[in-house]
C-alpha cells in the first residue's frame, strides 16, 4: 500500500501511472510512497536564477540537496517525514472545462479533510502565510498547513478525454524547522524575497498518532475512482 522509495523515483512513479492511464493501460490509479531520502524539490526553470548553483551548495551542505521536477510552483521539501499521495483519473464526461480543476482538488482534499475530523482535529482548506508552495488548496489542520496539493493534466487516449493527476504532500513527523530552514536559506541565496515559518506548517503527529490513516484513505480514494470508472 505505502511505497518507500528515493524522492526521485517517487515522482518517476507518479509520472509512470499518469502515463499508464492516458495511454489507456489502466481506468485509474492511486500511488501512496514515502521518500527515503531527503531532498528540496522545486520548478526546472528555477536553475535560471541568479546564484542558483551555490544556492545548490549551500542547502545541500545542510543536508537537502536539490532535485528538478517538471511541473511548476515553488521550492517543496520532502524526506521521510512526508507521505505523498497521488489519483490520476480519467475526467468523466459530465463535468466541463470550469469545474475539472476545483473539483480534482476537491476529490483530493475532501477526504484529507473528512480524516482529520474523524480524529477530532479542525480541518479547512485555504492558504496560510508564511507557508512554502502555498495555495488556496492546502489542507490545514488547527489553522496551520498539513497537507500541500498540486495536479499535472495531460490528453488520455486518441485526445479525446483530459487525464488529471492530483497529488498530495503530507507532513507526518515534525520537520519543520529543517524544512523552513532549507527553503529560506536556497530563497536567500538566490536572491528571493520570499521566506518561510516553521510555525506555519503542523504535522499530522503533533496532534494525532493516526496509524491507520493510510489504509482508511486508501479504501476511500478507490471507491471514489471505481465510482468514476462508472461515469
Amino acid at each position: 500500500m505505502l511505497q518507500r522509495l528515493t524522492t526521485e523515483a517517487g515522482l518517476r512513479a507518479e509520472q509512470d501511472l499518469l502515463a499508464s492511464v492516458c495511454k489507456g493501460d489502466q481506468s485509474h490509479g492511486l500511488l501512496f510512497w514515502q521518500p527515503t531520502d531527503r531532498t528540496l524539490v522545486m520548478p526546472r526553470r528555477m536553475a535560471r536564477l541568479p546564484n542558483f548553483e551555490s544556492a545548490c551548495a549551500a542547502v545541500a551542505a545542510s543536508g537537502w540537496p536539490v532535485l528538478l521536477r517538471e511541473t511548476g510552483g515553488e521550492p517543496v521539501p520532502q524526506s521521510s517525514a512526508t507521505i505523498n499521495v497521488a489519483l490520476v483519473y480519467v475526467a468523466p464526461r459530465s463535468e466541463g472545462d470550469q469545474n475539472r480543476i476545483e473539483t480534482a482538488y476537491l476529490r483530493l482534499c475532501q477526504p484529507l479533510l473528512d480524516a482529520l475530523v474523524a480524529l477530532g482535529g479542525d480541518g479547512s482548506l485555504g492558504e496560510i502565510e508564511g507557508a512554502f508552495c502555498d495555495g488556496r488548496y492546502n489542507v490545514n489542520l488547527d489553522g496551520r498547513k498539513w497537507v500541500g496539493t498540486a495536479q499535472r493534466w495531460r490528453q488520455g487516449l486518441s485526445g479525446t478525454r483530459p487525464v488529471v493527476l492530483v497529488h498530495g504532500a503530507m507532513l507526518m513527523d515534525d520537520e519543520r524547522e529543517s524544512m523552513a530552514a532549507a527553503v529560506n536559506c536556497f530563497n536567500q541565496e538566490c536572491g528571493l524575497e520570499q521566506r518561510v515559518r516553521a510555525d506555519s506548517h503542523i504535522a499530522l503527529h503533533e496532534r494525532f498518532a493516526a496509524e491507520s490513516l493510510i489504509e482508511r484513505l486508501s479504501r476511500t480514494y478507490r471507491a471514489l475512482l471505481a465510482e468514476l470508472d462508472v461515469e
